[in-house]
């Protein structure tokens, strides 16, 4: 079987066609029955971030494969093909497997280093095995991902900014406002993102800082260690109406705050800077109309990300590194492949030898046992090492869509049959 990645990512799609693909939790278990119902789609793993929707299959062939997982895609997700067919990218065998460790190490991030990136893999994985929809050949291809991922994030400085996405938000407030000490600001969530941003403008000296979650306890947690107050999502337009900046980062399947919420909330006399984080996003796109108000979301920071994308002195070091976890895991999908080969070789060795101890027998019975099997070792050896070069180099020059090739010269060369793939 085939690998094949299919997938939209932040590089091409806008976030209003991201956040319609992206998979919600209960999502899934529809999308993997859909998946294994498809006899083109023997493994499936979606991989659904903030930043990307992809599909990695284990496919019979690239053709059929590539509608299978064009269906599950958007069937999945309610959306006509045409809508999807510009930003649509694919992947086939070891470029599926180079893509992935790009992802997985966060250099095909919108921030370069994403440190979430490597976990949200591992849970794609994870979420997929649970639903049965994976096996050998993609938790093969995902455990060498996350491999290649740890070794970048503690061999290398890549991903050593994991506030990048709120550090460049807060920037663009600092500079809109005119500076944020004093200032009140309003964080609605309580996850990871929202602490990072309680974190940075505490300092940056803010004022008034308020946590405001779904969950009135998580909301508490957060704002204890801020030195913050604290509520539930009730008091959200009071808390707009007293605030100048406001980041939401929840996991909210549906708009959280209105652009008539923002309306009524916002006063005349003082500009309100909005900056939503969330995927799906939190915050009524229309709200950046609102006179006073400037919202930006993940779409709005792609330029200030580009011009400040953090830690790239490791970046060559960390794409060799990549390279070498490339080019191992390439020699072992390959190797996988030509084993029925490379074990008929291997006895016919073996054969070789047993025929020639049996030739020579009567000249062998002279030798005590253990000499006799000292010869017997020394030309299993001998054969061994003719065999290694050749098994080596084959494993080598089968790139993919040369393996039939490479294989049937080597089949013919020692007068094999080839064994059925």
């Amino acid at each position: 079987m085939a690998i094949l990645a299919l997938g939209v990512s932040h590089r091409r799609a806008p976030v209003e066609l991201l956040e319609r693909l992206a998979f919600a939790d209960e999502d899934h278990v529809k999308a993997y029955r859909r998946a294994l119902d498809d006899p083109a789609i023997e493994e499936a793993v979606i991989v659904s971030t903030c930043n990307r929707v992809e599909v990695y299959g284990s496919v019979t062939a690239y053709h059929a494969g590539f509608q299978a997982l064009k269906r599950l895609l958007t069937e999945s997700r309610g959306i006509d093909p045409d809508e999807i067919a510009e930003a649509l990218y694919s992947h086939y065998e070891e470029e599926a497997a180079r893509h992935l460790f790009d992802v997985a190490a966060g250099l095909d991030s919108m921030v370069l280093g994403e440190p979430q990136i490597l976990s949200q893999v591992r849970e794609a994985h994870r979420r997929a095995e649970a639903e049965g929809a994976t096996g050998h050949t993609l938790t093969a291809l995902f455990h060498a991902a996350a491999r290649a991922g740890r070794r970048v994030r503690s061999e290398t400085s890549v991903g050593a900014a994991p506030d990048a996405f709120v550090e460049a938000g807060v920037r663009i407030a600092d500079r809109w406002l005119g500076g944020l000490e004093g200032t009140t600001a309003l964080v609605v969530g309580a996850g990871q993102m929202s602490s990072l941003a309680v974190k940075l403008l505490r300092d940056h000296g803010v004022g008034t800082l308020r946590v405001l979650n779904r969950s009135l306890e998580r909301a508490r947690a957060l704002a204890e260690r801020a030195d913050a107050e604290h509520g539930d999502l009730e008091a959200l337009p009071d808390a707009l109406a007293r605030a100048d900046l406001a980041v939401s980062a929840t996991g909210s399947t549906g708009i959280l705050i209105h652009a008539e919420t923002l309306r009524r909330a916002h006063r005349p006399d003082r500009p309100l800077f909005v900056l939503d984080l969330a995927v799906p996003r939190d915050v009524e796109p229309s709200a950046a109309s609102l006179p006073g108000v400037r919202l930006v979301d993940l779409e709005g920071l792609r330029e200030e990300l580009a011009t400040g994308n953090g830690p790239v002195a490791d970046l060559a070091e960390a794409r060799e590194l990549l390279a070498t976890e490339l080019h191992r895991f390439a020699l072992r999908r390959r190797a996988e492949r030509l084993a029925p080969l490379i074990h008929a070789l291997r006895e016919r060795g073996d054969a070789a030898v047993a025929a020639e101890m049996e030739r020579f027998r009567s000249e062998l019975n002279a030798l005590t046992p253990d000499e006799r099997e000292a010869v017997a070792a020394l030309a299993r050896g001998i054969v061994a090492k003719l065999l290694h070069e050749p098994i080596v180099r084959l494993k080598e020059l089968a790139t993919p869509g040369t393996e039939g090739a490479h294989a049937k010269l080597l089949a013919a060369l020692f007068d094999l049959e080839l064994p059925e793939p």
